[in-house]
């Protein structure tokens, strides 16, 4: 068989190995175990191992699914708290920006720009 460079692309995923260990499929945690994951992440954001398999055994879960799940929830709890400082800082600029208008509206006894345009 001639080499075909228009083929060879082919020929580089037709000649794998066994194919790899198949992904366990997403774990659906009970309503018992979110809370109880939770309490703890509240009082904890790092797990030492014997806590871990403390947790995982007392909820009936892997070593793997309380590390993910705690690596998860950080994960989440820093995105929050990203999304607050943005929320925070754009409370304080239309909060100033509404005291400012304020401010301007005392200075012109009351009245409005729009008012004292029309007048």
């Amino acid at each position: 068989m001639e080499f075909d460079p228009s083929r060879d692309h082919l020929c580089l995923f037709s000649n794998r190995a066994q194919p790899k260990k198949k992904r366990k499929s997403r774990t659906a945690f009970t309503n018992h175990q979110i809370f109880e994951l939770e309490r703890r992440f509240l009082h904890q954001k790092y797990l030492s191992p014997a806590d871990r398999d403390e947790i995982a055994q007392s909820l009936g879960l892997t070593n793997a699914q309380v590390i993910t799940w705690f690596q998860n929830r950080r994960a989440k709890l820093k995105r929050d708290m990203e999304e607050l400082k943005k929320d925070v800082e754009t409370a304080k600029v239309t909060g100033h920006r509404a005291i400012l208008s304020t401010f301007h509206d005392i200075g012109n006894g009351g009245k409005s720009m729009s008012s004292d345009i029309d007048s």
